[in-house]
């Protein structure tokens, strides 16, 4: 009697997402302005809520710093509460991390709806048992998780993730995103709704950060990719390797690099090491160039890049307070302090020999 909503409710409990779907996602040029990743995962959720009717989810009460209600939505709520009704989508979970996770996984193992749950990224903390069992179980849920590091600011230490990423990158089946701009916030959505079988985490920030040169989608959904070469020649003398907010600041050190010391420097995003260690060894050489100096940017914990680079630069201390800007500075995270360490170690290595990196995962 109802062959269209026998289809689409047949699509739906076989998890195939709607033809054509990804055409809503937004894309950027360098000539758009900054935007934190946080307001580009909003504009990402204001478009693609309306044509993929299957999303549902909510933040755990800080809906108004996770940017996660799109307009129009309604709150699943019993409709004698005047406050929203059954049909509803969006879930207002409270304070309560770790029951928002398990009550996704259960929308997620029962069908039909793909879930998300949104907090700030460093309380997935209080989440981790639920969090590891949609990996665990192979569920596709999206964590939406905001404020991605000490790039939040004032709230301080308790509220800055430092170990947080690490945690997630070392447990299998998952999908781990830090997004540099809005291109690549695109990418992670896509890839978060294209992989049916498992979870995916996307970490989001406060600051704003600029459209980058090189950016795309489709380069983002390998995992890794050149981003930008800055300076001449056909020898590369040094490699940066950035995610999230410190890509840009790995292009502005790239640029300081090349302007001041005549260097050619590589410039590569890292938004999802997951999907880029899926690649075949043939690309993931062409990224991470062999016989070439490295160094990685990350304003969190140094565990775990030395697989990638020769140098990681990050914080392996918990956090502090004060305004962005200057815990970026407090903690060297800015342009010159990482291009002397740059330095450095390009000259440590004029005379020896640059180790390969095992990239043969």
């Amino acid at each position: 009697a109802h062959p269209e909503l026998h289809a689409e409710l047949v699509r739906r409990i076989e998890g195939r997402l709607p033809q054509g779907w990804e055409k809503a996602l937004p894309r950027y040029t360098p000539e758009d302005k900054p935007v934190a990743t946080r307001k580009l995962s909003e504009t990402v959720i204001n478009a693609i809520a309306g044509v993929v009717p299957e999303l549902i989810g909510g933040s755990a009460d800080l809906t108004g710093s996770n940017l996660t209600r799109w307009k129009g939505a309604v709150d699943f709520q019993p409709e004698s509460t005047g406050l929203g009704n059954y049909a509803g989508r969006y879930v207002r979970y409270g304070v309560r991390e770790h029951g928002m996770a398990a009550i996704s996984n259960g929308i997620a193992a029962y069908g039909a709806n793909i879930p998300f749950a949104s907090t700030f990224l460093n309380f997935i903390s209080y989440a981790a048992g639920a969090t590891r069992l949609s990996a665990l179980s192979h569920l596709r849920v999206l964590y939406i998780m905001t404020h991605d590091s000490i790039g939040l600011g004032e709230d301080g230490p308790t509220h800055q993730p430092i170990e947080t990423m690490a945690m997630l990158r070392a447990t299998p089946n998952y999908l781990n995103f830090r997004p540099a701009d809005g291109n690549e916030v695109s990418a992670a959505y896509l890839a978060a709704l294209q992989h049916s079988d498992r979870p995916s985490v996307l970490s989001l920030t406060r600051q704003n950060l600029p459209q980058l040169e090189g950016s795309s989608i489709e380069s983002a959904l390998l995992g890794g990719y050149n981003l930008h070469t800055y300076g001449s020649g056909d020898k590369i003398d040094l490699l940066i390797v950035g995610t999230g907010s410190e890509t840009s600041l790995a292009v502005d050190t790239a640029k300081l690099l090349a302007s001041e010391h005549a260097l050619n420097v590589k410039v590569v995003s890292m938004p999802c090491l997951e999907l880029f260690n899926a690649q075949s060894d043939e690309y993931r050489h062409s990224v991470l160039t062999p016989g070439v100096p490295s160094i990685s940017v990350e304003a969190l914990t140094t565990f775990g890049w030395h697989k990638y680079v020769h140098r990681p630069i990050g914080i392996d201390s918990f956090g502090a307070s004060g305004p962005v800007d200057k815990l970026y500075k407090h903690f060297g995270l800015v342009p010159d302090v990482v291009a002397g360490k740059a330095l450095k170690l390009i000259d440590y290595y004029k005379n020896r020999p640059v180790p390969t990196l095992d990239l043969e995962f």
